[in-house]
């Protein structure tokens, strides 16, 4: 208990799905959390559930990114964990896929990802003591395994993971004592996976598997750690198929 006692956590997309576990996990843990969604009731009565706070955040929009991390800066004094959550799936494949859904998936998951390091760098690197922080990434295992149904969502988690590896060199060669890493999840019982109707395969992941992960990489725990891609499919990537 109390892995991340006196770490103050921002989670994007923090009032359903992924997101919501990895709220509840950083609080259990002793963490105290800003909470971001654009669903303000379901943000609004988790955050109070946590004794934390919460902010209509849309990720696409600097100066929403500007409000959600003074507020953690304003409320609790400082940011040590970011996690980048935030996002949507729209099912298409290439052929089928329009250049709005490309841009739109583009810059939730791109944008709001780059956006989210670019600020949240620049709190950390504010944080009584000198700078120090993790910032989490959720890309998914689309960015390296092919899902021909996903060509949208599967370019934007493209792009979140090789600015995880991009960030975390940067850190390292600043000297700023901040470590960025990315986790890469499988098939999760989530509303995103349901909206692509894969929610009744067997062997899915629970979003408390990914919340175990993101609480480890928000810990000391793994202070080591940086530039890492966390693969969690439940091998399904070595031996194919399944989830």
């Amino acid at each position: 208990m109390e892995r991340v006692k006196g770490k103050v956590a921002l989670v994007t997309g923090g009032a359903s799905g992924l997101g919501q576990a990895d709220v509840l996990a950083l609080a259990r843990e002793g963490a105290r959390v800003v909470v971001t969604d654009l669903n303000a009731e379901a943000g609004q009565a988790l955050a109070r559930e946590v004794d934390g706070v919460f902010i209509r955040h849309d990720v696409r929009s600097e100066d929403d990114w500007h409000k959600a991390v003074g507020l953690a800066v304003s409320r609790f004094g400082r940011l040590d964990v970011l996690v980048n959550n935030a996002g949507i799936v729209v099912p298409a494949d290439i052929e089928s896929a329009t250049l709005e859904e490309y841009r739109l998936l583009g810059a939730i998951h791109g944008e709001g990802t780059f956006l989210g390091c670019k600020y949240g760098i620049q709190a950390m690197k504010a944080n009584p003591g000198g700078p120090s922080g993790s910032i989490i990434n959720i890309s998914s295992l689309s960015a390296v395994r092919g899902f021909p149904g996903v060509i949208t969502y599967a370019a934007a988690k493209g792009a979140v993971l090789a600015m995880t590896t991009t960030i975390a060199a940067h850190m390292r060669e600043k000297g700023y004592g901040m470590r960025c890493n990315a986790i890469l999840p499988g098939m999760i019982n989530t509303p995103l996976l349901k909206a692509v109707g894969a929610d009744t395969l067997p062997g899915l992941g629970q979003p408390e598997d990914v919340a175990n992960t993101v609480l480890f990489l928000a810990s000391d725990e793994s202070r080591h750690m940086s530039g890492a891609h966390i693969v969690l499919d439940n091998a399904s990537s070595i031996i194919g198929g399944g989830a």
